[in-house]
């Protein structure tokens, strides 16, 4: 029941999406669509569409690889080698997690200005990564806590350096986390509004969030290609989560049980 309930809003876009201009605005609303793809046109050809969806598939995946490459070694470290400090570090990734946005925007603006990254992409896949590493640090190293050591020692003595029985031993095992931490960062990427807007402000490099959200209208919103425009950029997140619910869920509760 829950679930439909909040499935609600994304099924009024999509039908939004496919009604006539009369429909969106008649009185009572009219549920039934006229099933026509006229918004869906208009938005790839009058407003850019793909041209935001291929930014955000450039950014929400540069930012999952970067996050997961960085966030798997430090999760590693934290786990791996004892170091006094790891629980108070971890605590304080979490806290920082907790950060609002706002409250940092001054501060990322001016270094990614001093570095000249404004409109960049390298400079929003910054921003993204430095806001998705403690969510990857801390599903990664509770999932890495509870993998038996004795098969790394193992592999150490059997020859390997660390690094290699990092990736030779421990991702391959780590896989489900890993892939749980992906999904999480690339949904949160694919979704960031706020420090798109304020770092990205060349039209040719926003990302769909942003575009979407910019789409002008002469004298009225263009709410038929909003709606067009929101369903593509949904559906993928939609459909990713739907295909591997299982891994997420087998990721996310992996850590909590041993044995």
């Amino acid at each position: 029941m829950i679930g439909a309930l909040s499935l609600l809003p994304f099924l009024w876009f999509v039908l939004t999406s496919v009604k006539s201009a009369g429909q969106i605005t008649a009185i009572p609303p009219q549920i039934m669509p006229a099933f026509h793809a006229d918004f869906y046109r208009s938005a790839v050809s009058e407003h850019g569409l793909f041209r935001y969806l291929a930014n955000s598939v450039i950014v929400a995946g540069s930012t999952t690889l970067i996050s997961i490459a960085i966030g798997a070694l430090a999760a590693y470290a934290l786990t791996r080698f004892r170091f006094s400090w790891a629980r108070s570090c971890l605590m304080l990734l979490l806290a920082i997690s907790m950060f609002p946005q706002i409250s940092i925007a001054g501060p990322v603006w001016k270094i990614l200005s001093h570095l000249g990254w404004l409109n960049t992409y390298q400079g929003i896949s910054a921003a993204y990564v430095s806001l998705s590493l403690p969510l990857a640090i801390w599903i990664l190293s509770t999932f890495f806590r509870e993998l038996p050591y004795e098969i790394e020692e193992a592999a150490l003595i059997d020859g390997c350096s660390r690094l290699q029985a990092l990736r030779k031993v421990v991702l391959p095992l780590a896989a489900p986390g890993l892939f749980t931490a992906a999904i999480l960062v690339f949904i949160h990427a694919w979704n960031e509004f706020f420090f798109a807007l304020i770092i990205l402000t060349n039209s040719n490099l926003q990302t769909l969030p942003v575009g979407i959200a910019l789409f002008p209208g002469e004298y009225t919103m263009p709410w038929g290609e909003i709606a067009a425009a929101s369903t593509m950029a949904t559906l993928p997140l939609v459909v990713l989560t739907l295909l591997f619910q299982r891994r997420i869920i087998r990721g996310l509760s992996a850590g909590a049980v041993k044995g």
